[in-house]
């Protein structure tokens, strides 16, 4: 039984005309419930003969009928449809098959129904009771859809079908449906409820916890944490816009619960802002004498570069809110631009940071890392700059030639605007996204090579050049800082080993091949620590650093501690045959000698080259090979020769990538050499560039060169004329030691270079320089 609204005219007509004699009416439903004045083809063809048992009239518009269903229907036809429908139908029997497995179906779509009842909160528990109750297959099938079944179409598939087994399994897997959606939704729920209670049994606690502490007269953590990152924003020192950003975050950090993640990155980004410098600096000590001595200290020689040092420290003492240049120390490895930042730093009384470079890929690195990225934090120079506690120290970039870059970023780019003092007053970290000032910052750069810096960096800085080393500045070295250093890093006292100037300078040239003092100050600590050795069985533990006896080291003690000599002198070995003469390069470490190799064999012209040398080496081949053959006629040399071989120019080491032009004049020499079988003299070294005429062009790294030269046993070295001034940056005891013959021609080196065709040497005209 159910109750029905009756609200349509036709409707209420025909309930007028069959009451009360007539209480059989048929109910069909709707295809779309939204059809008004709906027609035969809106209507469903099944339905269900019902019989009127009561009729309400709630008003003249509305009225409601109980209705008791009797029996399916089939509607055959429509025979009227004014004032109302009137149709010819054809009762439907139920078909119930007899067997196990109507009984299986029955009891599992009770089940289903029962979990259904059980997890519907809005189906009373009585429905079990009916469920429970109806024991007709048939029945139980019809009371099910109607009352948990939702969708009409399905409802009226239920309806039309007359095979109760088949309206068993159609509904089976109707329920077995719900019930999945059913425990499915329920698990949702429950997680949600305990996800509910647990964050609201932290809110009760948690205040509850608050109101017992400030009944006590304490403050919470969360209130602490504000108070305390509020008096450090206000003492810091930073600006009033730098402020309000901190006071919005605190403001912020007041709303959000201590339990959530964006809790602890708030607060750690107001802990980076408060611990920065904003406003402290270290008071400069401009003392021009005292800043010299302490270079002097600290630094053999380097005078070109100790002056500049001082200037800069001059114009800070007349000029303090000046920004001078930024400075960049390029030199070989080991000859002091990184303790030369250190010196600085201590004349000045500034703090001392430095930073390498080498390697770098990220932009990140510099910028840091925006505050949306987890594990966020400030780039390298707010990092060093907060360690610090100085807004004003030196900052020693280090390996700025050895910066990459890739997918990641450019970290050059952001090198512009940090060495930009017309810049960096505002400089923005990503994480800090506030302006920073960097201008009182003294930056100083360092690198083994100016090549690989970009131009644009490059042309922001002062490059100042660090040469390698003399052998005498090296033994210099070596009794004030290196034999000192080595004796107390080993545990000796003072003056327990005594070095003696022949030891150093055997040292020197037996077992290190460098610009710096790196390698000779490894070599000394390896004696030092041999020595050790020998102190540490003699004496006790106790008196370990009692020294009963001064060792003395000597030449020969040198070879017994570092055993055979690594380096020496093969110049006049390798020389002492047609086709061999010595260059001289320059190199990240420093400059070296070079040998150039020349040798023909039968052939057909032409030229080969190996020793994995560089274009601009090739063509330097080239061209000197050139400049012999057309002048072949003045030089003595059979000119159809050069048709009948093939020429082979090799430059060890294979392994070591060559390039650039200055091997030239080594090379005309070394093709000439081979061609008038006269041997290059063993003790000469060359450098330049030449062309087809003939002439000598000038050079760089000359200085370099030339120390190379005197430190490889060379006695005289051939130089383009145009290089002349640079001789004076070259020290004056390598001057006394060198003859330096300076060349305008091909000429003028071969006049030089060659050994007679008696194998005699011919002396030079030129003076020593």
């Amino acid at each position: 039984m159910m109750p029905l609204v009756i609200g349509r005219a036709k409707s209420r007509k025909l309930i007028e005309d069959v009451l009360p004699d007539q209480r059989v009416i048929v109910l069909v439903a709707q295809k779309d419930a939204s059809v008004e004045n709906p027609t035969p083809d809106d209507l469903y063809q099944h339905g269900t003969a019902v019989v009127i048992l009561k009729l309400l009239r709630t008003s003249e518009e509305a009225q409601t009928i109980v209705v008791h269903g009797l029996v399916r229907v089939r509607i055959e036809e429509y025979v009227q449809t004014e004032p109302y429908f009137r149709a010819r139908i054809t009762p439907l029997e139920e078909q119930v098959p007899e067997g196990k497995e109507i009984e299986a179906r029955l009891i599992d779509v009770r089940q289903k129904a029962l979990r259904i009842v059980q997890l519907s909160p809005n189906i009373p528990d009585e429905a079990q009771m009916v469920i429970n109750s109806i024991d007709q297959p048939g029945a139980l099938a019809d009371f099910l859809a109607a009352n948990l079944v939702s969708d009409v179409a399905v409802k009226q598939e239920l309806l039309a079908e007359t095979n109760v087994l088949k309206r068993l399994e159609r509904l089976e897997k109707i329920l077995y449906h719900q019930v999945e959606v059913l425990e499915l939704s329920g698990q949702l729920q429950e997680k949600v409820r305990e996800s509910i209670d647990k964050a609201q049994r932290e809110y009760f606690l948690r205040e509850q916890l608050k109101a017992i502490k400030k009944e006590l007269g304490q403050i919470d953590e969360q209130s602490a944490d504000i108070e305390e990152l509020t008096k450090k924003v206000n003492e810091s020192g930073m600006s009033e816009s730098v402020k309000s950003e901190c006071f919005r975050q605190i403001r912020r950090l007041e709303t959000i619960p201590p339990a959530s993640p964006e809790y602890s990155v708030i607060r750690t980004y107001l802990e980076v802002m408060t611990e920065l410098p904003w406003n402290k600096y270290t008071e400069d000590n401009l003392d021009i004498r005292r800043a010299k001595r302490i270079l002097d200290e600290d630094h053999y020689n380097l005078d070109k570069v100790k002056k500049r040092i001082l200037e800069y420290l001059a114009v800070r003492r007349l000029a303090p809110d000046s920004h001078g240049p930024i400075l960049c120390f390029v030199g070989p490895p080991g000859v002091g631009k990184t303790s030369l930042g250190m010196s600085i730093a201590r004349a000045l009384g500034r703090k001392f940071i430095r930073m390498s470079l080498g390697g770098l890929r990220d932009e990140a690195e510099l910028r840091g890392h925006r505050r949306t990225y987890i594990g966020a934090m400030p780039g390298r120079i707010i990092q060093e700059i907060r360690k610090a506690g100085s807004a004003n120290p030196v900052f020693m970039l280090d390996e700025l030639d050895k910066v990459g870059m890739d997918f990641r970023g450019d970290p050059t780019s952001a090198l512009l605007e940090i060495l930009d003092p017309a810049q960096n007053f505002s400089f923005q970290d990503h994480y800090l996204n506030v302006p920073f000032d960097l201008s009182k910052v003294m930056f100083i750069g360092t690198a083994n090579v100016i090549s690989t810096i970009s131009p644009a960096l490059r042309d922001r800085m002062e490059i100042i050049n660090l040469s390698g080393y003399t052998t005498l500045e090296k033994k210099h070295i070596a009794q004030r800082h290196l034999v000192p250093r080595q004796l107390k890093e080993n545990g000796l006292s003072e003056g327990a080993i005594e070095f003696t100037d022949e030891a150093l300078e055997y040292i020197i040239a037996h077992y290190t091949r460098e610009a710096g003092v790196r390698e000779l100050e490894r070599q000394i600590g390896a004696i030092c620590r041999a020595i050790a050795v020998k102190v540490a069985a003699k004496v006790g533990k106790s008196s370990a650093k009692k020294q009963v006896k001064k060792v003395k080291v000597e030449p020969k003690d040198v070879r017994r501690y570092l055993g055979p000599i690594i380096y020496e002198n093969e110049v006049a070995q390798r020389t002492s045959v047609p086709g061999v003469a010595t260059g001289l390069a320059y190199t990240a470490a420093g400059g070296e000698i070079i040998f150039i190799e020349a040798t023909s064999y039968p052939g057909k012209g032409q030229l080969i080259l190996t020793g994995q040398i560089g274009d601009v080496m090739k063509e330097s081949a080239r061209t000197a090979l050139s400049l012999v053959m057309s002048r072949a006629g003045k030089l003595g040399i059979d000119e159809d020769r050069f048709q009948k071989i093939d020429i082979h120019i090799h430059v060890p080491a294979g392994a070591v990538p060559k390039d650039g032009p200055s091997a030239g004049v080594a090379m005309a020499t070394s093709i000439a050499s081979m061609m008038l079988e006269r041997s290059v003299r063993p003790d000469v070294a060359m450098t330049g560039e030449i062309t087809l005429r003939g002439l000598v062009l000038p050079v760089g790294a000359i200085k370099e060169k030339v120390l190379a030269a005197a430190q490889a046993g060379i006695k005289t070295v051939i130089l383009p004329a145009r290089n002349r001034k640079d001789i004076t940056d070259v020290p004056s005891d390598v001057r006394k030691q060198l003859k330096l013959v300076f060349s305008k021609t091909i000429d003028d080196v071969l006049r030089n270079a060659l050994v007679d065709s008696d194998g005699k040497v011919r002396k030079s005209k030129n003076k020593r320089q």
